[in-house]
């Protein structure tokens, strides 16, 4: 993974000494709330519900044990003895007192972390595939040019203070884990006619109040030319989007409004303008000093199939189950990617304990080359794990309550913190989430592949409307209530999910639920026909009909 120099350190330390001030400044009331609100929230802090939330960084999801071993400290010293992953691929500490703020961003600074730009208007952290560099399905690793991105736009002055917050995912699967087509701009590696690798540029993409897929605005654009084209799209949002509106702020309304034609033409002609001065013409001895941080491990010579690992699964049949969801086909012989599921019964989805933290952190350490990824879904994945040595992996999961096997099953489910934590929240969504958790795991294995994603409003952090089913808090008169959605996709199929009718009352969410899953299984062509597919074959009525029989 990519390490510091002397610039980056030298940066982020001067960021914490600045904000430790300011952070002085309001405790002795020198400064007030509406005064320091966007100073906080220019080094990752929120003022939610009942306290201060530190977001932070971790940019394209990868950690070493070193750091997941800190954030654990942060959790036990300063918080309740936990943190919550988020769909960013970041970390939020919910109970973090001000006064600590300082001290906690001086602790990740020693191991090369920060909360910058994971808040306010700006462009935030860069997300990938969280089996970069592992997958046989990419044409190349996208991480270099992740971290190349990180370091073009923190405190890129121009773009500093956007009309509103601004998110760019990259993938170089065609196998979207991305999410990339509902990104601010998603970017997805690809071959051109020559055999060349360059980026498609898809952009206006974005959930929220105004769910929108993006568009493809260029089909290949050369790796040296990358940076100038986010320039140009990065000008023309910059100068023509709305600060009048925050709802309508968001690039996807001005691509929707100009249409995605004269955007594209705005793009062009932005592009064509640049000076020779304005270009970003990255040294190539600089991309290959950034790529050479992302080089593959010291792979073993191994062959195919273990023997270990299938007289493991001969063994204990709960290894064999969590075996079947929770791993992932490597690119090299005689290793896996091991998924880690953070949705384990009766705990909030995405949350995990100081002490499971550590447990993770040793697992990479001694068999995963030290490295690990947090995904947008919430789990956190150990990329390179010899199958000789999963067993002894699962073992210390398990053991750590870490030995969920629900990987992209009903229960692997994605929720906001919702109106536990969250002052713009309408709804709770952690307990309606327990609820369903509990209900299907009943079915899991039956079900198979299946996503449901629960918000507590329409901000849509839980990614609701590309959930298969989808699940929106709303408040009705000082009751909740939630409304559902179907058909929804975040891959290389991206689509939002249909609103099927009046919102559900909370103890009538999960009842409506299994009965969709039976009528699923009533209806579905073969036992091997996923959920989606059924309801992209027959569409929804039937499935709508099972949601409100009992109304």
């Amino acid at each position: 993974m990519y390490r510091y120099d002397e610039f980056d350190e030298q940066m982020v330390r001067d960021r914490v000494a600045q904000f430790k001030g300011q952070v002085a400044r309001r405790l002795s009331g020198e400064l007030d709330e509406d005064h320091f609100k966007p100073l906080r929230l220019q080094n990752g802090v929120y003022l939610q519900l009942h306290a201060y939330m530190l977001r932070i960084a971790i940019p394209y999801g990868q950690l070493s044990s070193k750091q997941m071993r800190t954030l654990a400290d942060v959790g036990e010293k300063y918080d309740k003895g936990y943190g919550h992953f988020t769909t960013r691929q970041n970390i939020q500490f919910n109970w973090i007192a001000l006064k600590d703020i300082p001290t906690v961003l001086e602790e990740l600074a020693n191991v090369e972390m920060h909360a910058i730009q994971t808040s306010g208007n700006c462009i935030r952290n860069v997300t990938t595939d969280q089996f970069a560099g592992a997958t046989a399905e990419e044409i190349e690793d996208p991480r270099p040019w992740c971290e190349i991105i990180r370091q073009w736009s923190t405190f890129h002055p121009e773009f500093a203070h956007l009309p509103r917050k601004f998110k760019i995912a990259v993938t170089a699967a065609e196998n979207d884990r991305a999410a990339i087509r509902v990104h601010d701009i998603g970017l997805h590696m690809k071959r051109n006619g020559a055999g060349e690798v360059g980026f498609e540029i898809i952009v206006g993409g974005g959930l929220g109040r105004t769910p929108v897929i993006g568009t493809t605005v260029k089909d290949w654009v050369a790796k040296d030319d990358i940076l100038d084209w986010l320039e140009a799209i990065m000008r023309v949002y910059n100068l023509h989007g709305r600060r009048d509106n925050k709802y309508k702020a968001r690039i996807k309304i001005l691509v929707t409004e100009l249409t995605p034609e004269v955007f594209t033409q705005q793009v062009d002609a932005e592009f064509a303008a640049q000076r020779d001065e304005e270009k970003v013409r990255l040294p190539q001895e600089e991309v290959d000093r950034i790529s050479d941080y992302f080089k593959a491990p010291a792979f073993e010579t191994l062959p195919a199939d273990s023997k270990a690992f299938e007289e493991a699964k001969a063994n204990d049949a709960a290894f064999a189950k969590w075996a079947e969801t929770n791993l992932s086909a490597h690119k090299v012989d005689g290793y896996t990617s091991v998924t880690i599921s953070l949705k384990p019964l009766n705990v909030a989805p995405g949350d995990a304990t100081s002490a499971q933290m550590r447990v993770v952190a040793d697992i990479a350490k001694a068999y995963s080359f030290d490295d690990l990824r947090i995904t947008h879904i919430q789990n956190i994945v150990l990329p390179h794990v010899k199958l000789d040595e999963v067993y002894n992996v699962y073992l210390a999961l398990d053991d750590a309550g870490l030995g969920a096997d629900n990987v992209d099953l009903a229960s692997d489910l994605i929720c906001c913190p919702g109106l536990d934590y969250c002052n713009l929240a309408n709804a709770r969504s952690i307990p309606v989430a327990m609820e369903i958790q509990n209900m299907f795991s009943k079915y899991d294995r039956e079900l198979g592949k299946l996503h449901i994603n629960i918000s507590g409003c329409i901000n849509a952090c839980g990614h609701h409307h590309v959930g298969h089913i989808g699940i929106l808090g709303v408040d009705k008169k000082g009751e909740e209530f939630y409304q559902i959605t179907f058909g929804g996709r975040a891959d290389e199929k991206a689509r939002i999910g249909d609103i099927q009718g009046p919102g559900l009352r909370y103890e009538e969410v999960t009842p409506a639920l299994e009965r969709v899953a039976k009528k699923y299984l009533e209806i579905r062509e073969a036992s091997d026909e996923k959920f989606i597919s059924t309801l992209e074959r027959l569409g929804a009525e039937p499935f709508k009909e099972a949601l409100y029989a009992d109304s």
